[in-house]
């Protein structure tokens, strides 16, 4: 089998008992398949959760806290409970573990959103195991994932994986609720996630998770746009991610072939980066960079609004609206200027063929 960058993504009702202590049992199950996976030379990420619904019972909460300073007392526990027996477990096959604790923060600051490119590379070619989590003991609710169903698509994203697996408690995505109706009958492939699915996939998980399948083909919609295939459903044994990869898993596999990876600069400018501002384009500016894959040059651009300065990143509007984002070349002051001297007719102190917005850090939306 060919070597494959994976993220796994594990949830809390696929790793903790009803009460919300952390299940041994299926703990080890889930490490079995990683540490076959890993054997087989596959680069393996796993993003769990568990934190806060292994912390809760310890702090006493009859069930998951709702409050925002109780997740965040709760995952406080419940994350080095969780790292301890991932510990634990992973040393019977001399697996190391990384701890990486993330918040939205962490992608947003670009700088942030490298280095955390950097640190899992790093760990991956030295044959680590990274296990990531949301940062629940210090993140916010305005910058928080929402799950970890989205942040686990934000990973495969950002470290150009070529699967995400997804293992929850349900076997895949059905046509109907299974549970409501015995005529359902399961998706075993669908090629892209359209808004019937996510209307159609309504209400939450267990009462220890946050997600429910709504959540998770929000999260497969991202990781696609990101070039990402998708699997959502679950399995035992050791053997259960191999057999994921091998096409023959339980569950829903999402996604085809011709989906393409997006390079790091894209990914953060769609969907981390903060509009400072706004260009106008005409009719050719808009062609050229919709149809024709061509850089934004000074002349197709009519307005500017807002202050921005050069690396910032700015909404494009074309005719009939907004068209894409980018990172700017000029400042929002020296775009100003060219606008006044072309139209005044004077000549530009600047050339006018540099690019505003270079195809490469250019987004359409």
């Amino acid at each position: 089998m060919e070597k494959k960058r994976i993220v796994v993504k594990i949830g809390s009702s696929s790793l903790t008992d009803s009460k919300g202590a952390i299940d041994q049992s299926k703990l080890g199950d889930h490490i079995a398949s990683i540490a076959n996976l890993k054997n087989n030379g596959h680069e393996v990420l796993l993003v769990s959760s568990g934190a806060v619904a292994a912390g809760f019972a310890k702090l006493g909460y009859p069930t998951r806290p709702v409050t925002l300073k109780g997740k965040q007392a709760a995952a406080a526990v419940g994350q080095s409970l969780l790292i301890q027996s991932y510990n634990e477990q992973l040393s019977k096959y001399g697996i190391v573990p990384a701890q990486i604790l993330i918040t939205r923060n962490d992608f947003s600051k670009r700088d942030r959103y490298r280095n955390a490119y950097s640190t899992l590379t790093e760990l991956l070619e030295r044959n680590i195991l990274p296990i990531i989590n949301e940062n629940d003991t210090v993140s916010v609710e305005e910058l928080t994932f929402g799950d970890n169903d989205m942040l686990s698509a934000l990973v495969s994203g950002l470290i150009h994986a070529d699967q995400l697996i997804i293992l929850t408690d349900i076997n895949g995505l059905y046509n109907k609720n299974p549970k409501e109706d015995q005529s359902a009958k399961r998706i075993d492939y669908l090629p892209e996630i359209t808004e019937v699915w996510k209307n159609a996939a309504k209400g939450s998980g267990s009462k220890v998770g946050t997600g429910g399948m709504k959540s998770k083909l929000i999260a497969a919609e991202t990781a696609l746009s990101l070039g990402v295939k998708v699997f959502i459903g679950k399995g035992s044994g050791e053997n259960k991610l191999i057999d994921i990869m091998d096409g023959n898993g339980d569950g829903t596999y999402i996604g085809s072939d011709a989906l393409t990876l997006i390079n790091s600069n894209r990914q953060w400018i769609s969907l981390h980066s903060t509009v400072q501002g706004s260009l106008y384009v005409d009719e050719g500016a808009e062609i050229a960079l919709v149809h024709n894959g061509s850089s934004l040059l000074p002349a197709g651009i009519y307005k500017v609004e807002g202050i921005f300065e050069k690396g910032n990143v700015v909404e494009v509007f074309g005719i009939n609206g907004i068209i894409g984002k980018g990172e700017v070349l000029y400042s929002s002051e020296e775009l100003k200027k060219i606008i006044t001297q072309r139209t005044a007719e004077k000549r530009l102190d600047k050339n006018p063929k540099l690019e505003v917005i270079h195809r490469d850090k250019w987004v359409k939306i």
